[in-house]
């Protein structure tokens, strides 16, 4: 067995993006500019765009930070949304999700500019994704198809189940496995929490992509033998084996799985850090208006 090691995937690309940014400095081009608009206190959404700040940080890109109280109203959000989109300093922006809950997610995600949605949730990047345009692809999904290109795991041929169905990952990772691309050409299969008989799906599989959104759900009888498990999930849980009495486990049971899979990624330090470095992937690429032109 072999960890795939997302935090050394990650900062190898953090310096690839860092001597791309000099270089752009060196010829008098503005630095990226990447904006995250947070509602609320949600301690996962804080530490997740606190981690956003760090990276970019780390390799030159530029940082903003919109923060509102939870109680903000839609009308008032979507105005912030509004002037991201003609703000000409900001490449790309994501609004952190969840959000509260008298503000429609969707309805703010269609309000936010295709062409600094470097999250990847606009229909339009969505759509274009699907049919093979070039696209901001979402960050998780993307992170997922970058570790799988730089450990040279064969994909295309090849059996893969995606276990959760999610807009986020379960369902854009989907189309990118069996997309005419490489990593892709995968024989995909989408499965969920209404699927039967899940073990024995699960079972075939050259490749599970986990991301179900519960604790250990992936045990190792639905496991076949030197298959490559790449687990999304992340959970805290109690544990009397550290000090915090906590730990993070994702929704593969690691300990188990590992000792029958080929490559596996951990929780934490597998597709968490691959995260945040796809969205400045995404953003140098709007910098770039790579996508759009």
């Amino acid at each position: 067995m072999k960890l795939i090691d997302g935090r050394k995937t990650a900062e190898l690309i953090k310096e690839e993006i860092k001597k791309e940014i000099a270089g752009m400095i060196d010829k008098n081009d503005k630095s990226p500019h990447l904006a995250a608009v947070l509602v609320g206190d949600d301690p996962a959404s804080q530490t997740y765009v606190s981690g956003k700040e760090k990276a970019c940080k780390k390799v030159g890109m530029m940082s903003s930070v919109y923060k509102h109280p939870a109680n903000i109203s839609e009308k008032e959000l979507l105005e912030v949304v509004d002037f991201l989109n003609g703000d000409p300093e900001i490449d790309g922006f994501i609004v952190q999700l969840p959000l509260p809950d008298h503000i429609n997610e969707q309805k703010v995600i269609e309000a936010i500019d295709p062409r600094k949605d470097v999250d990847g949730f606009h229909p339009v990047n969505l759509g274009r994704m699907i049919t093979g345009m070039p696209a901001y692809i979402p960050a998780t999904p993307l992170g997922i198809m970058t570790l799988l290109e730089r450990y040279e795991i064969e994909t295309e041929g090849k059996n893969c189940v995606v276990i959760g169905r999610s807009n986020i990952v379960g369902t854009p990772v989907g189309i990118l496995m069996s997309r005419k691309s490489d990593p892709g050409n995968a024989t995909v299969t989408l499965c969920h929490s209404k699927t039967e008989n899940l073990k024995d799906i699960a079972a075939q599989a050259d490749i599970i992509i986990a991301a179900i959104g519960k604790a250990g759900s992936v045990t190792a009888d639905m496991v076949k033998k030197d298959a490559v498990v790449i687990d999304v999930g992340i959970h805290r849980i109690k544990s009397n084996q550290t000090k915090t009495g906590y730990k993070l486990v994702g929704d593969v049971d690691f300990d188990r799985v590992s000792k029958k899979c080929s490559y596996i990624t951990p929780v934490p330090g597998g597709v968490g850090p691959m995260t945040i470095i796809s969205l400045l992937t995404n953003t140098l690429k709007a910098s770039k208006k790579e996508i759009y032109g």
